[in-house]
Formats: structure tokens, sequence, C-alpha cells
């Protein structure tokens, strides 16, 4: 597992980190959301051991990251924000660098470098510059690095950032098939990211944790759950219908969206009631979904109360 404990990180006067509390089992993929500056690459390199702590405790699978360092980063694979690596190096040179380093030999480090390899879909690559590469393969490239050495612990800073659509789905879908058995610790700022990958979600801002929660715990604190949105030519025209169905509190029209949504008041089900109020009046509508909250507003809601901090990584 990965734990911290009452970690804090000072600079001078400001207050980078504080008093950060958190604890991520193995199964577990953690979400660690929040604005720029919030504190969230400051604790994942106290976690990672690139930094010391100013005060409280960090460990990996039980290993203290001051106390047995070397240990705890044994267990632990790291993905750094802007994935840095040694660009006049091949791609094929760097890994095998790395392996050195993890102390990689025999039929293991061969397979553990195919095995890398081939997750990231790097062959077509390995005899080419680090510094010739377009920003998402070096990112592949830094995670293929990160799980070289199969770590039982692993902490991503922005995994897909840089890669295209179909390549985010297929760095989404190697963390789902490391989480069974790992821990795994991702920061993003790409909200669909939580929902698509993380089993919990932690949100940061002035260096302190404002929320620990499941993604779905997080989408019911929306004022969006629960809600009914419709889509239709002409929303305006419903709103006066909508507005009177049983348990309907509010009614918001994007007539440049051509959306209509309907917002039930406190403990009450409306999704069927306005389904049967649209075949009632023949309603042709294109899309008609039942919102189960949009974290991006409690993102917002949650951090925007916290008081800022000043701009620190």
């Amino acid at each position: 597992m990965i734990e911290t404990r009452n970690l804090v990180k000072t600079y001078g006067r400001i207050r980078a980190v504080d008093g950060v509390s958190f604890r991520v089992e193995p199964g577990q993929v953690l979400g660690f959301l929040g604005p720029n500056g919030a504190g969230k690459s400051t604790t994942m390199k106290m976690i990672a051991g690139f930094l010391s702590p100013t005060a409280g405790s960090a460990s990996v699978c039980g290993f203290d990251v001051r106390e047995n360092a070397i240990q705890a980063r044994r267990e632990l694979g790291y993905l750094s924000e802007g994935a840095p690596s040694y660009g006049e190096m091949s791609v094929r040179g760097f890994l095998d660098f790395i392996a050195d380093v993890r102390g990689l030999s025999g039929e293991r480090r061969r397979r553990r470098l195919d095995d890398a390899i081939g997750r990231l879909q790097l062959e077509s690559v390995l005899e080419q510059g680090v510094e010739t590469l377009s920003k998402g393969f070096k990112r592949r490239v830094g995670l293929a690095q990160a799980i070289l050495h199969d770590p039982r612990a692993l902490i991503l800073d922005e995994p897909t950032d840089g890669l295209d659509p179909n390549q985010k789905h297929e760095v989404r879908a190697l963390i789902q098939s490391m989480a069974a058995d790992r821990t795994i610790i991702i920061s993003t700022h790409i909200l669909e990211e939580v929902n698509a990958v993380c089993t919990r979600a932690v949100i940061i801002a002035a260096g302190r944790v404002l929320a620990d929660s499941t993604p779905a715990e997080l989408e019911a604190r929306s004022r969006y759950h629960g809600a009914v949105s419709v889509c239709v030519v002409d929303p305006s025209a419903l709103r006066m219908g909508l507005s009177r169905i049983e348990g309907v509190a509010l009614v918001e029209v994007d007539a440049g969206q051509g959306r209509i949504t309907a917002f039930p008041r406190a403990g009450q089900r409306i999704f069927e009631r306005v389904q049967e109020f649209l075949r009632a009046q023949q309603v042709k509508a294109s899309e008609v979904q039942l919102e189960r909250g949009r974290l991006d507003e409690v993102f917002r809601s949650i951090t925007q109360a916290a008081r800022p901090a000043k701009e620190v990584a």
C-alpha cells in the first residue's frame, strides 16, 4: 500500500503541502486531483523519495520513504511530470539503462523489457533518439520505464498527457489491467479519467485534502445528480410543461445546445415522470439522459472554496 501521514512541505513561508493524509490499498486506483499549484506533484515527489518532507511521513509497501528509502523505491514505479529522460539515448538504450539501474538480469530482464515495450507499443521507435520523439511517444517511454521492474506500487503524474484519444484508451486499459494486485495513484486534470479508471478520488487544494470519496459519491454531490436532460429542436417550448411535473424543482434551458434540464427536489426521482410527459406530449427528443452528476462542477465548488495557494507544483 501507499500511505501518507500528516505530510507537510514548506518553502520558506509557503506551505505547499499542509498535513496531507491518505492510504491506498492494493487493488485501488486513486485519482489525485487539484488545480494548478495545489500541491499534487509535490506530494507525489515526497512519496517517491525525490523531495524530503518538512514534517510527517510516507511509506510504500510498508517501507518509510526516508528511513528505508532504497526498499521503498524498489517497490515503486514512478512517472513524473513531463516524463523526463535522457534525450541523447535511443529508446532501447534508455530502457536498457533503466533495467541496469533496477538490477534486472538474465531471463527476467528480457521478459520485463519485452513486456514493457509491447504494452506501450514502442517497437517502431526502439532505435530512435528519445529527443526526436513526439510528446505522446515520450510519455509512453516514461510509462515503460515506470513499469519495467514490475513494481507493486505505481505513481503516475498525468499519464495520458499528450496522447491522442486512441492512445489514452490504451493507457487506461493498461492501468486497469495492472490494478488488480497493485496500488496505483494517478494525478490528472482530466476528470473523465477519474470515471474511466479510478476507484477513489482525493481532491487537494492549497496543500490540503478537501475530499476523499469514490467517483460516484462525488458525483452525488453535484446539483446535476438525478437531473434529466432532454435534447429537442425547441427546448424553450417544454419549459412550462416540465416545471409542472411533480418533484421538479427547477428547469433550465440551454438554447444554444438545444437542451433543457429538469432538476429534482430533494429525495425525488423524476426520470420516469419526464419520460411519461414526453410520451404524452409526443415530443420527439434526440436524447433523454438521467444525469449521474458532473465531476467538473463538484471539483470547482470544492476547490474554489479553498484559499488559493501560491503557484507551487
